[in-house]
């Protein structure tokens, strides 16, 4: 997968526009440096959507980590912006997965609340138009095979 097309992936993971499994499936599956690469654009992209202190808490939850994991434990211990770079370096196979888990959680939860926002306030960002542009696109598959 080429970097555009990893990032549509990774936010139709956060978005729950593919199921969850599917996206630790694809993350185990790539080489180590990739894995790395992937876990540092995530970061950035949880940087971006300015997680809060609740948001980290509900991340968690819904990544399914136990509060006692390492990088659940380093999402809590400080400035959300610094801890998300430092689950981004974790290094064992075992911890790379779960920090996986964590910052698709972390972006689904924050991005979700700039996702709703920006529904009020009009967004240009192409990432927050993923599921309209799913919906048209389903459409017209739709639409092209009944002769219309």
């Amino acid at each position: 997968m080429n970097r555009p097309q990893t990032e549509v992936f990774l936010n139709e993971l956060a978005q729950g526009l593919l199921p969850t499994e599917q996206g630790v499936a694809w993350f185990e599956s790539l080489p180590d440096d990739e894995q790395s690469t992937t876990l540092h654009l995530l970061a950035q992209f949880c940087f971006q959507a300015h997680p809060t202190d609740e948001e980290a808490l509900e991340s968690i939850r819904r990544s399914g980590l136990r509060p006692t994991h390492t990088p659940a434990v380093l999402l809590v211990r400080g400035r959300i912006e610094d801890q998300v770079g430092k689950i981004a370096l974790l290094a064992p196979q075992h911890e790379r997965r779960k920090a996986f888990r964590l910052l698709i959680a972390l972006l689904a939860v924050a991005d979700g609340r700039r996702r709703e926002r920006c529904r009020a306030d009009g967004c240009g960002h192409h990432w927050h138009q993923l599921t309209a542009d799913r919906e048209t696109s389903a459409g017209r598959q739709q639409g092209s095979g009944d002769g219309a």
